[in-house]
């Protein structure tokens, strides 16, 4: 491997390497995965970004069912499309094809690896192409940034938002470029890449990149004309990017109208002592701004004010830009404006990585005109001390290691600044400076006698300020040299070794702590391999679905261990989905949004469910005992994937309260008894009425062992009994003669994030008379009509005349579903699929139209005449996109073309004068 020349190479090679070795020492430290027991996969890294990132190993290696257009495998069938964009729109999310399947998680980590050092390396290269100096400093500062708070305690849990820390020095580079009229067909296409990638993180950066472009505009002190040319030509460069990114864009964009809505939340901003204490390294907590940036940069950044040797314009417009931004995150107003109107429903501050590279780079400013005199020096340690002042009022700081560790950490960085500013003050003979123009690249290496000076066009109208030193110096002989050699190279060890230390002690700290705070979930291993190989041997999709079962390991088992199941995770998913499913009796997390497998013998007949696998409560969860046991499946006869119904469109707002005779519309007959309850508290009492929007009885936690509150209930003997009641938490069990069944198994809380599923408890004893025994581990409410007892007999003969009357053939590729029929098909063929917008169906060979809804599924009507339904998908927003896409690609050839006949009109212009 040759080694890199020049100090851009250098810088990113250090910033990449110091990066990578923090990282990955931190996670040793906190014994995290891959380096220790404990498992990284904590809330949506475990249940959202690893399966979503095993789907594409599958749909890669060919192995998936569904493909770009539709996902088969969750939700009864969800847009696919919505969630690429989203989830899997990163360049480095396609290096998981490398890995072995059974190492996926190992495949996100490295992922996550070089997102980072990527980001590190971006940076440090925009530094030295912003303005001359230190390559050693330059990668630092790259390592800072991408090592900042966010980085470290939001975002390597968060695989896609890490795209943003990489495309923000991305696109201030797209607008050096725009700023210098350089490189216009690569900067649309950076810009491109960025909103593919990740158009949430992009929307930000895009918003930063502007500001910095703006600021750099104004320190330029062009001419008018030029100024607004420069302008155009960056607002042009950033449309047409995003114009060839649009088919995501707009894809995604209208998954979210069709979303099922989150909460609502209301933006409150944190204390100032909470927002300063982040800025010290080993402080978390998941609500406030991690604007952590390492104390060198941290000091650096509050020295640049009063930083003489700096231009006044520069020191007034990043510190302006940096306090203006900093002042944004706690502003309700601005806020928005940096999520794109929308409050997010999880960490309020996902916008700081903009805050952390502003920092950073003003840090770059105050280094690149020489290094801070004691008195800007002695200024930034006033103000770091007033900072870690005001932080220990703050609870984020009562870690006894805290701030302990943010002094050390500052007479480090203090002790490595003035040590360099001591070996610069002294006298040098001679040196090689080799000189860098942003405009013309790296000039050859001259000898120089004296000390030069470098005019940053960033800066034009301001006074020559003394280059700082790169690193290539050559004294005269004598003690003098060897002496400033050694300062030189204690300060450098100094400061790197002060960042190295806090930012691996930042990043353990928050690895160990959002483990200690949030779900996690175990990594790939014997229990999902056990399911994947029961599910691949009972697989007869689309003949059947096979249902992963009700005890999940993560959010999205159906991607992760395969098969075709109701189970769903994602920020898109939609709202007739989680409707319908809750409406059937299906329990959720996430506010709707996290739906889960529903084991209930009428659904799985709707829902064409022909085997179901059933496992052991996952032993890596806490919440519930575990009782052993071993990966079985249960087969039934069900009836294919399409199947007719009466003539009629209902939806999904024409069902009741009461999911047993819901189930029973949507299978077109009655099969369950629900009988009348009398519900009694621990002391043998009548509940009370919840006087809340949960419709029921209250059920309390036993302040004693004296007994447990039961249900009892009159039925047909040997129907199967099944428990809905979504918001108890706790366990459920028949007993007395009925003992023996399964133990359901409840998850639910108030105010209400999750409800539980309806639970199958066993079957009805001979006397009729059956008795569940609750044991809740909060408090909650049963519902009226909580029971439903089935009739197993009447269901198979529903199930055998859905059958007779169904499709005689079902053939499905990714976005099209074809179905053969009888001959004299009547009334409405409905797809036991979802009808999320999107789908088009025809009937025979007529032309194809909006599907209709047959209470929340697809639907078609038939006549007598139709022996066939084809149903085809087109994810809303993609036929928009495609053609602002071919809009912007159109003029960007179009430009292109212009600017090389301009140029080379000017060139032949040119040699003609020269011949002359």
């Amino acid at each position: 491997m040759p080694r890199p020349t020049g100090p851009g190479p250098n810088a990113v090679l250090l910033a990449a390497v110091i990066t990578v070795t923090v990282f990955c020492a931190a996670d040793a430290i906190a014994r995290s995965y891959p380096f220790g027991p404990r498992t990284r996969s904590v809330n949506d890294l475990g249940n959202q970004y690893v399966p979503f990132h095993a789907h594409l190993w599958d749909l890669l290696h060919g192995r998936a069912d569904g493909g770009l257009l539709v996902n088969w495998q969750s939700g009864y069938g969800s847009s696919f499309l919505p969630d690429l964009g989203t989830y899997l729109g990163s360049p480095f999310a396609l290096l998981v094809a490398v890995f072995p399947r059974d190492e996926i998680d190992l495949a996100v980590y490295v992922i996550t690896v070089l997102k980072v050092a990527s980001a590190a390396a971006a940076m440090a290269w925009l530094l030295l192409r912003m303005r001359p100096g230190r390559w050693w400093a330059a990668g630092l500062l790259g390592a800072s940034y991408a090592l900042c708070g966010w980085t470290v305690a939001s975002a390597v849990y968060n695989t896609m938002w890490l795209d943003g820390l990489v495309t923000l020095p991305l696109l201030c580079l797209v607008g050096e470029w725009t700023l210098n009229d350089r490189r216009r067909v690569l900067g649309v296409l950076v810009v491109a890449v960025a909103w593919i990638a990740n158009f949430y993180t992009a929307y930000m950066a895009t918003l930063a990149a502007g500001l910095v472009f703006l600021l750099r505009l104004w320190l330029a002190g062009l001419p008018r004309r030029r100024s607004l040319a420069a302008a155009g030509r960056a607002g042009v460069t950033v449309a047409l990017g995003m114009g060839l990114a649009a088919p995501l864009v707009t894809v995604v964009y209208f998954g979210t109208t069709h979303a099922y809505p989150g909460r609502v939340r209301q933006f409150a901003p944190v204390p100032t002592e909470d927002l300063l204490a982040r800025l010290l390294p080993t402080t978390y907590t998941f609500g406030s701004p991690a604007v952590y940036v390492g104390t060198t940069a941290l000091l650096l950044a509050l020295a640049l004010p009063f930083h003489r040797a700096a231009p006044r314009r520069v020191r007034t417009g990043w510190t302006l830009l940096v306090a203006g931004v900093a002042l944004s995150l706690q502003w309700g107003p601005t806020h928005l404006l940096w999520h794109a109107f929308a409050t997010p429903q999880g960490s309020p501050y996902r916008q700081t990585f903009v805050l952390c590279a502003l920092l950073v780079i003003a840090a770059w400013h105050a280094l690149s005109y020489g290094l801070p005199g004691r008195r800007a020096l002695g200024a930034a340690g006033v103000l770091l001390a007033l900072i870690i002042a005001i932080a220990s009022g703050s609870a984020l700081t009562e870690r006894p290691f805290t701030l302990p560790l943010a002094v050390l950490a500052a007479v480090g960085a203090l002790g490595g600044l003035a040590l360099l500013a001591r070996q610069d003050s002294g006298p040098r003979s001679c040196r090689h400076i080799p000189t860098y123009n942003q405009y013309e690249g790296l000039r050859p290496a001259r000898r120089e006698h004296a000390p030069t000076a470098d005019i940053s066009r960033s800066a034009v109208g301001a006074r020559p300020a003394l280059r700082a030193d790169d690193g290539n110096v050559t004294t005269g002989p004598g003690a003098g040299g060897g002496r400033r050699a050694a300062l030189a190279g204690l300060a450098v060890t100094l400061l790197v070794g002060t960042q190295l230390g806090e930012a691996t002690a930042t990043s353990a700290v928050a690895t160990r702590l959002r483990h200690a705070h949030m779900d996690d979930y175990a990594p790939w291993g014997a229990r999902q391999q056990r399911q994947a190989d029961a599910i691949a041997e009972a697989d007869g999709w689309p003949r059947y679905r096979t249902e992963p079962g009700r005890e999940q390991t993560v959010g999205n088992d159906p991607l992760m261990v395969g098969g075709q199941g109701a189970q769903y995770y994602s920020s898109l998913t939609s709202d007739v989905l989680s409707r319908t499913l809750t409406a059937l009796g299906d329990g959720w997390t996430s506010r709707g949004r996290n739906l889960q497998s529903l084991d209930n013998a009428v659904t799985d007949v709707i829902f064409s469910v022909g085997a179901r696998v059933h496992s052991p409560p996952d032993p890596h969860q806490q919440w519930f005992p575990q009782d052993g046991g071993t990966v079985r499946v249960s087969r039934r006869d069900v009836p294919p994937l399409v199947t007719v119904r009466p003539a009629g469109d209902p939806s999904v707002s024409d069902f009741g309260p009461s999911p047993y005779p819901n189930q029973e519309l949507l299978l077109g007959t009655r099969v369950y008894t629900v009988p009348r309850l009398t519900v009694r508290t621990s002391s043998g009492k009548r509940p009370q009425r919840s006087d809340d929007d949960r419709r029921g009885v209250r059920i309390g936690v036993p302040r004693t062992v004296a007994g447990e509150p039961t249900i009892t209930a009159d039925c047909p003997a040997g129907s199967e009994v099944y428990l809905w009641a979504p918001h108890f938490s706790g366990t459920a069990q028949l007993t007395g003669a009925a003992a023996g069944g399964p133990t359901g198994r409840f998850r639910s809380d108030h105010p209400v994030t999750k409800i539980a599923t309806m639970q199958r408890l066993g079957s009805v004893p001979a006397s009729g008379r059956l008795r569940i025994e609750l044991s809740p581990d909060r408090p909650g409410v049963v519902p009226d009509g909580a029971v439903g007892c089935l009739d197993t007999a009447r269901l198979d003969t529903a199930a055998e005349r859905l059958k007779a009357t169904g499709a005689t053939d079902v053939t499905v590729s990714d976005g099209t579903i074809r179905a053969e029929l009888p001959a004299g098909s009547n009334g409405t063929a409905v797809v036991a699929a979802p009808r999320i917008a999107g789908w088009r169906c025809a009937a025979g060979d007529a032309p194809a139209v909006p599907a209709q809804q047959y209470y929340g599924l697809i639907a078609v009507p038939l006549d007598s005449s139709s022996t066939s339904v084809t149903c085809t998908f087109h994810p809303p927003g993609l036929r928009l996109g495609t053609t602002v896409a071919a809009a912007s690609l159109l003029t960007l050839i179009l430009l292109g073309t212009l600017t090389a006949v301009r140029r080379r009109r000017t060139r032949s212009r040119e040699r003609m004068t020269d011949a002359l």
